[in-house]
């Protein structure tokens, strides 16, 4: 999840496994289709754009969907257990005016929590090869660079250093998707942590103490941390949900159990193609 490049064997070598044992079982979880997917999850930030995560009651996809595009492109929908569902929407200008008017448009559905992320520590400094490149990545985040190469006409170097460049940048993670519902022996699960001050102190403590039970690395709003995580069963996803809402700098801890995650990537595609078009970007064409 935290790098879907990562080659086999390397993550053999961090497992203590070997390459073609990963892969075979990479192959068994697509089988039972635990993995759905690989994907570029990208946030909107990295160009230029604004997100608001919002939590509404129901679950009809198609009438959230439709409420969500009052409002701006869906980034992501997620139905969870307790019949809500978790959004994120993108936007473009003012993020707190269109905090307000997500909550005046979408009156067909009951709204329960609207926040803005904010993340400055993002690079949006892409350039048109990187645009490409990704675009490419959109298709097959696991392709060979190889490949890449040859549907770019971009030398092997130029894609190997733009890869780099995603793969270092906070708002770019080649990930995967995968079906909550088919995890045998575990509950996956996300809890939102909102907090009251020194976020990212917060979150290095955070790390340290519940690091065992991260699914994947978390990721920041505005004063929110939503950590994802995993439990053996209700008992003990109960107590780390406690935990949290005790822990210091933390006033309050929001428990989601997501039944499926749909990761939508038109507004992504919409967005290269309107950031190609960016005097700002350059084209950077190197031989080896």
């Amino acid at each position: 999840m935290n790098n879907c490049r990562e080659s086999d064997r390397q993550i053999g070598k961090e497992l203590g496994i070997s390459g073609g044992s990963v892969s075979a079982r990479i192959r068994k979880m697509e089988e039972a289709q635990i993995i759905e997917g690989f994907t570029v999850k990208v946030d909107p930030p990295v160009l230029g754009l604004g997100v608001l995560y919002i939590v509404v009651s129901g679950q009809n996809i198609q009438e959230i969907s439709e409420q969500i595009s009052l409002v701006g492109k869906p980034f992501f929908v997620v139905p969870c257990v307790g019949g809500i569902t978790v959004c994120g929407i993108v936007v473009k200008g003012n993020l707190k005016d269109k905090v307000e008017l997500a909550k005046k448009l979408m009156k067909d559905v009951r709204v329960l929590s609207i926040f803005e992320a904010e993340n400055s520590g993002f690079d949006s400094n892409l350039t048109r090869t990187d645009l490409e490149i990704l675009e490419q990545l959109m298709k097959d985040p696991r392709q060979k660079i190889d490949r890449i190469s040859a549907k770019t006409d971009f030398s092997t170097k130029t894609v190997t250093r733009c890869i780099e460049k995603l793969n270092e940048n906070e708002g770019i993670q080649f990930t995967l998707v995968y079906d909550p519902k088919k995890f045998i022996g575990f509950i996956s699960h996300a809890v939102l942590v909102w907090i009251e001050r020194d976020l990212k102190n917060t979150l290095k403590k955070l790390e340290s103490k519940f690091s065992d039970s991260f699914l994947q690395v978390p990721f920041i709003a505005k004063n929110q941390i939503v950590l994802f995580m995993f439990s053996k069963n209700i008992f003990e996803m109960d107590e780390l949900t406690h935990q949290l809402q005790k822990f210091e700098n933390v006033k309050g801890a929001d428990l989601f159990i997501p039944k499926k995650i749909m990761f939508l990537h038109k507004w992504l595609e919409l967005a290269i193609t309107e950031s190609k078009k960016s005097s700002t970007l350059h084209l950077v064409y190197q031989t080896n």
